[in-house]
């Protein structure tokens, strides 16, 4: 079937109306004639009445996913580690954060407009069994950080228990004490009892940790500035300062700083349809990610610059972890604030980049029976394990070329999947084709589109390189972009 044509379709209406099967909330399905059963619930198009996140849940989203403990270190590092001026790391900051916003909003439109699920959006380029390839990759990234994220999210959690307690947690079995265990279990029921009450849930959890975490980290600035004795500025600006920068260390540490950030929202950018679905409208969308993605980088990278420069005045050091910062101050009250809001970021994150991805994933290599729940539960048996075992084995076997590789090959699906939409189709899909897994449009004559592999292969084999082959090492802090070109030039070249 290779040459296949990628063709044109035309368009569904849409008004949110889906039919269940089984005769579960029944409803009129005139405009769109999609037929799913409830257990399908994961990958379904959502109604009307659950697109219900306005610019401010889209906002959270990203505030979620910038404000957890390794998203601070970054941007706290990204300020002294490169060998630039501060003002260069934050317009590269800045700049990212636009990039990423247009770039979500080009891969969140169709989930917008048809209030479809990534893996189902997937479905027009890849074909109905196609997808499962870019689904798969996606969610296999997503269970192995969610499972490491519901661990680091333990550590807060451990973390108030001796604030509160005083305790040492005793004998370590599998580098976790017994506080240790129980902080992981504990968080990793709370983590099954958010989703198991449905996206509603998810999205008020949301709500709650990014203004809160935001409230949290003000409190430490104004707390390390009454410690400083006002100097807290002054430090900032030596830590903006770079008089040995020339015009090439700042171009060549302005682009190293500004791929790292794309490549940080690498995942979140293929696979924002997941979210964008829930927006009431296009307008929120856009608002939100306009406030959640430049706007959030300027406010947190501001926060980030200004909590290093008072730890660097007060412990004489630039601390770029802010447990070690809570640490030092030797405070029971900002132990116990930290704890919380290092809980809360964490589990949002997690949420956001981990397992809503994971579940769609999973759901979507049998549709028919993996639910959304069914798919939770897969999700958390596996971050069982993977929490689990992290401290005392998987962190030590060094498994980050495999992640690091995973994470690689999805670069040119985001071009292939963009190019589909855009160039081929015209922004126009066939709602009931993408759910038809034996026909259809978009079944391609075996369910596999041949021009989207070649594509994705092509493209891959160059991503993939930029983790393996040294002389290529240079570009992995941008190679998402290269990759992600190449794969939706090489697609749209092969459907004319």
């Amino acid at each position: 079937m290779i040459g296949i044509s990628c063709g044109t379709i035309t368009e569904t209406p849409v008004s949110g109306q889906v039919s269940f099967l089984n005769g579960e909330n029944m409803q009129d399905s005139t405009d769109t004639n999609v037929h799913v059963t409830s257990s399908q619930d994961a990958l379904r198009p959502v109604t009307n009445d659950e697109k219900t996140w306005g610019w401010f849940g889209i906002f959270n989203v990203w505030a979620n996913d910038v404000q957890s403990l390794f998203g601070y270190s970054l941007v706290a590092s990204l300020f002294i580690s490169f060998g630039v001026s501060g003002w260069t790391a934050f317009i590269a900051l800045v700049l990212s954060g636009l990039f990423v916003m247009y770039m979500v909003n080009l891969s969140g439109a169709a989930g917008e407009k048809y209030g479809i699920p990534y893996p189902v959006f997937a479905r027009a380029s890849m074909g109905t069994a196609g997808s499962k390839l870019p689904a798969i990759l996606r969610a296999i990234v997503a269970v192995f950080w969610y499972g490491v994220q519901v661990y680091f999210a333990s550590t807060a959690l451990a973390l108030l228990i001796h604030a509160l307690t005083g305790t040492s947690g005793g004998a370590e079995i599998m580098g976790l004490t017994a506080i240790g265990w129980l902080s992981f279990l504990i968080v990793w029921a709370i983590h099954i009892y958010v989703f198991w009450q449905g996206m509603g849930w998810v999205e008020k959890f949301l709500n709650f940790a990014g203004p809160f975490v935001y409230a949290v980290m003000i409190a430490l600035v104004i707390v390390l500035w009454v410690k400083s004795d006002g100097q807290l500025l002054s430090s900032a600006q030596t830590i903006f300062a770079n008089p040995e920068g020339t015009w090439g260390t700042e171009l060549t540490g302005f682009v190293a700083i500004f791929g790292t950030m794309v490549a940080y929202f690498a995942a979140v950018m293929i696979n924002f349809s997941d979210f964008s679905r829930y927006a009431t409208d296009k307008s929120a969308m856009t608002k939100g990610n306009l406030m959640g993605l430049p706007f959030n980088m300027i406010l947190f990278s501001a926060l980030a610059l200004l909590t290093t420069a008072g730890a660097a005045v007060v412990y004489g050091e630039a601390i770029i972890n802010p447990t070690e910062i809570v640490e030092k101050a030797d405070s029971v009250l900002l132990s116990v604030i930290a704890a919380i809001t290092f809980l809360a970021a964490t589990m949002g994150i997690n949420l956001v980049a981990n397992f809503i991805p994971a579940v769609n994933g999973i759901s979507n290599l049998a549709p028919s029976k993996i639910s959304f729940r069914k798919a939770g539960l897969i999700t958390s048996a596996f971050a069982l394990i993977i929490g689990g075992f992290w401290v005392s084995t998987i962190s030590q076997i060094g498994i980050s070329g495999f992640v690091n590789t995973l994470g690689a090959m999805m670069a040119p699906l985001f071009g292939i999947l963009v190019v589909d939409y855009y160039i081929v189709r015209k922004q126009q899909l066939n709602v009931k084709d993408l759910y038809d897994m034996t026909g259809g449009a978009y079944h391609y004559g075996n369910g596999w589109h041949d021009n989207a592999l070649i594509a994705f292969g092509i493209a891959a084999i160059f991503s993939v390189a930029t983790v393996w082959v040294p002389f290529l090492g240079q570009l992995a802090g941008y190679a998402w972009i290269i990759g992600a070109g190449l794969g939706g030039v090489i697609y749209h070249f092969r459907c004319k």
